[in-house]
């Protein structure tokens, strides 16, 4: 990371003059020690509230993602807090995984200590953030309090039959040597942590069954109305509801097994030239003929060199071969041929699919060039040209070349086949899912042991949960490649059966990290128990998660788990909740200024680009782009957290994280508006010491004040206008902060009333300016706590500003007898008047002719046109 390139601004040492370092440090230590941001214990009747932002990875350094969102969940939290519920803050780290332990073995330390010694670092920076973190519930996933109710919850799992073991073929990081989930392997074929091409393994896993919950996910998504659509969309097509039927198609030799094809497209059943499965379907070596095996070998090696990505594109040359066997459809008795192709993935329908070129793309790819038979069975648009040399018609239309059902609506043969399907015995109706069970053992140590002892006489047994936790062994050497290092640990492995007392030896996978991340906001609301990992009545308090906030990038992966482990919870019945967010903000990314070689790809540090307007790449002279990346170390493009806090203390960054974007948006970094944070604050600074003046006067109590004591008839038109912007912001912030969460425009509101404050205050008397700076302040303290308190304290606050009520709007004050109508002369702006509220268009239209601006513009001569916006302007055309 760089630091911020903007130069240090000499903030001074007077008493009057802003000095964020001294006075962030200085409250960060009284609110510590006064416990300022302990969980309170709701009282009758009080609304409670649930803040969480996704807990990090310790990684050592916070970076601005982290920053702005634990900000935003910060802000969220503090203005619940002045609102008078009772809020839960807390915040965690997801401790066991690969990084963790790829690190312990560069440095030959046991990652138990670097992890740790990362989570100090980490607290460290987040404390100077000023979040009102409720640290007393931090939780740790890898500390063995933690994970011995991760494995409670699993054996939970086991007992439900949602916990199970099987032979599968698996997705294989070559370079962390483990297994990957489907859902860590990208669009490429990549692991999502190395960066390497997958590989397909048949290997011993562990799964838990979340295809059992795909229906009720899917609809639960219906009732998720605070979660951006977005999100809802990426579960719902990972989820991949289909409706169809499974079709048996016999094969031509009795003996062999029959085959069932998932399809959605019944109505194109007469148009099957060829069946095609996957390649690495179970089924293949029991139907292909013995003379093509040596070929089928050779096409698999061939095919384990393609990625996932490549197989599924578009521009991908489709590949296969024959198996030598045929099969027979079922509702025309014709002989097709059987043959595996790439195209055909094992993880969709039942790996199988039947061949209708004339209606399907890759179909009829496949069938071009393996000169296959073409049958349209769905009658073309007449603009369509011939079949042979037009493209499939994928659409729907009248049935032809289908015997009995020539002239039938294909929506309507859909179901007429399927009928004739189930009468006959070769249909049945389904409905298949895109999503696959979760996979989720891991062949490391740095994760939670699976708490499962397999014995030869009894089976796979669940631990006792008077053992729990089963912990990791601590001297281990974990340079071992190809599976677990706990296989090497004889001691820890070898155990007595639970169950018969005889030789037995533990489960030596571990989870995936994907397994502590899915519950541990339940254990927040509970942390302390020691008897179970939360009680009914401790989640009925608090869950579900009033308002979650992370990346987008966790739609599918860990909100999806969360998901389904609060169900099954949910079932065992252990909790009340079946949903566990009830609204979720996804911010976008923090992106730096990058450069980079459009030629080679190469990223170029910022210090070594010597003229950043015409930048040159400092080996090759080539030159280079520049654009906005998400912040990376590999980019080059991020900013130090620290350096900026340094030099212009938390508030300025906070408010800059804020200001700069809404917070679903990607967030631009630019020093200049840090800066111009920075000069906003010194402002309210100073707006705050001129109002500290003017309350002196009459030595009014900031503690006691209420805006009912001033006497309205009294005020000057000046004062009136404090009032109405006072309350105007009041309002405009508080509906910004609602809903959703609009934190930029709120702070420009802010900005906004402040520059009103500074030209107006100097003629209002001081309880007018009371009321105006105390509600100033209390609506910045969320954004800025620090800044916030300084002020409160020195206006004679006696308890913590964030321990006041949230200000509350008032109607009364914002109602104005006049308003300034705007004069334009052939559209252009020359003057404005103040008129009555109530005039009508026709007075509007008296007065603004009546204006210096119309006699300056118009002279003697008469207008031709008078165009009245009431309420805003006066437009007058002249001859």
């Amino acid at each position: 990371m760089k630091e911020s390139t903007t130069q240090k601004i000499s903030i001074g040492s007077s008493e009057n003059r802003y000095n964020p370092i001294e006075i962030e440090a200085r409250w960060q230590e009284k609110w510590n020690k006064n416990q300022l941001h302990l969980t309170q214990e709701p009282f009758e009747g009080q609304e409670t509230f649930y803040a969480l932002s996704m807990f990090p990875y310790p990684s050592g350094n916070l970076h601005m993602g982290h920053v702005r969102n634990y900000v935003i969940t910060d802000v969220i939290a503090r203005l619940q807090r002045m609102r008078g519920s009772a809020v839960l803050h807390p915040m965690g780290w997801d401790g066991f995984g690969l990084p963790a332990e790829n690190a312990a073995i560069e440095r030959k330390i046991n990652p138990a200590e670097w992890t740790f010694k990362n989570i100090d670092q980490m607290r460290a920076q987040l404390d100077r953030l000023g979040l009102s973190i409720d640290w007393d519930r931090q939780q740790t996933t890898c500390h063995e309090s933690y994970y011995k109710w991760t494995q409670y919850l699993f054996l939970e799992l086991f007992e439900a039959g949602l916990a199970f073991q099987k032979e599968a073929t698996v997705n294989w990081d070559p370079i962390d040597q483990t297994v990957l989930a489907n859902e860590q392997v990208d669009s490429d074929g990549r692991s999502w942590r190395s960066g390497a091409i997958a590989e397909k393994r048949e290997l011993k896993q562990w799964f838990l069954r979340i295809t059992d919950y795909a229906e009720d996910l899917l609809e639960g998504l219906k009732e998720l109305k605070g979660w951006p659509e977005k999100v809802r969309t990426m579960q719902s097509n990972w989820i991949g509801k289909s409706k169809g039927a499974e079709i048996k198609f016999k094969l031509e030799v009795e003996s062999q097994p029959t085959i069932s094809i998932f399809t959605t497209r019944p109505d194109t059943l007469y148009g099957v030239s060829y069946i095609v499965m996957s390649p690495e379907h179970p089924m293949v070596e029991k139907t292909i003929s013995k003379d093509n095996l040596i070929e089928l070998r050779a096409y698999r090696n061939k095919l384990k060199k393609i990625t996932l990505d490549e197989r599924l594109s578009n521009s991908h040359v489709i590949t296969g071969m024959p198996l030598g066997t045929k099969a027979i459809n079922p509702i025309n008795g014709m002989k097709v041929p059987i043959w595996i192709a790439d195209y055909v993935l094992l993880d969709y329908g039942t790996g199988i699919v039947m061949g209708v070129p004339a209606h399907d793309e890759r179909d009829y790819k496949f069938a071009k060039k393996y000169n296959l038979p073409i049958q349209d069975v769905i009658e073309r648009p007449a603009m369509e040209n011939h079949i042979e040399t037009s493209p499939p018609w994928t659409g729907e239309g009248l049935l032809i070349n289908s015997d009995k059902y020539n002239g039938t609506e294909s929506h309507k043969a859909k179901d007429l086949i399927v009928e004739q399907g189930i009468k006959d015995g070769w249909a049945e109706e389904k409905i298949k899912y895109r999503l696959r069970d979760w996979l989720i053992s891991r062949q490391r140590y740095w994760g939670c042991p699976i708490p499962i002892i397999h014995c030869n006489n009894c089976g796979s047994i669940p631990a006792n949960r008077k053992d729990l936790p089963i912990k990791l062994p601590t001297n281990i050497n974990l340079n071992s490649k190809g599976g677990s290092p706990l296989e090497n640990e004889q001691n820890w492995k070898k155990v007595d059966c639970p169950k018969c007392g005889k030789d037995a030896k533990r489960e030596t996978d571990t989870m995936d990290t994907f397994i502590c991340s899915s519950w541990y906001y339940l254990r927040f609301a509970d942390p302390k128990n020691t008897e179970s990992p939360f009680t009914n009545e401790e989640i009925g308090k608090w869950l579900p998660v009033s308002q979650y906030v992370g990346g987008i990038e966790h739609a599918i992966l860990h909100l999806l788990y969360a998901r389904f482990i609060t169900r099954a919870i949910y079932d065992r019945g252990l909790i009340n909740i079946k949903e566990p967010f009830d609204k979720l903000l996804t911010q976008g990314m923090v992106q730096g200024l990058t450069y980079k070689n459009p030629r080679s790809g190469k990223y170029i540090k910022y210090d070594e680009v010597s003229c950043k307007d015409n930048p040159k790449d400092p080996q090759t002279g080539e030159e280079l782009e520049i654009l906005y990346e998400k912040m990376s170390k590999s980019k080059y493009n991020g900013i130090d957290p620290a350096s900026v806090i340094d030099n212009y203390g938390a508030d300025t960054a906070r408010m800059f994280i804020l200001f700069k974007a809404p917070p679903e948006k990607d967030l631009e970094w630019d020093d200049a508006d840090v800066e111009g944070q920075y000069r906003f604050l010194q402002r309210v600074w100073k707006l705050a010491e001129t109002s500290k003046n003017e309350i002196k006067k009459m030595n009014l109590d900031i503690n006691v004040f209420s805006p009912s004591t001033i006497s309205i008839k009294d005020l000057s038109v000046k004062e009136l206008e404090l009032r109405r912007n006072v309350h105007y912001a009041i309002k405009a912030i508080t509906n910004d902060l609602d809903g959703s969460s609009q934190l930029n425009t709120a702070i420009s509101e802010l900005m906004k009333l402040s520059n009103n404050m500074a030209n107006i205050i100097s003629y209002s008397r001081p309880e007018v300016v009371l009321e105006a700076i105390s509600v100033f302040i209390r609506l910045l303290a969320p954004f800025a706590p620090h800044i916030s308190e300084e002020i409160w304290y020195k206006l004679g606050g006696k308890e913590s500003v964030h321990k006041q009520s949230w200000p509350i709007y008032d109607k009364d004050a914002t109602i104005q007898d006049s308003f300034d109508l705007v004069i334009q002369i052939k559209g252009k702006v020359r003057g404005q008047i103040k008129v009555p509220i109530e005039s009508s268009k026709e007075t509007l239209e008296e007065l603004a002719l009546a204006s210096e601006a119309a006699k300056k513009w118009l002279g003697n001569l008469p207008p031709k046109r008078i165009i009245v916006v009431p309420g805003k302007l006066v437009n007058i055309v002249p001859q």
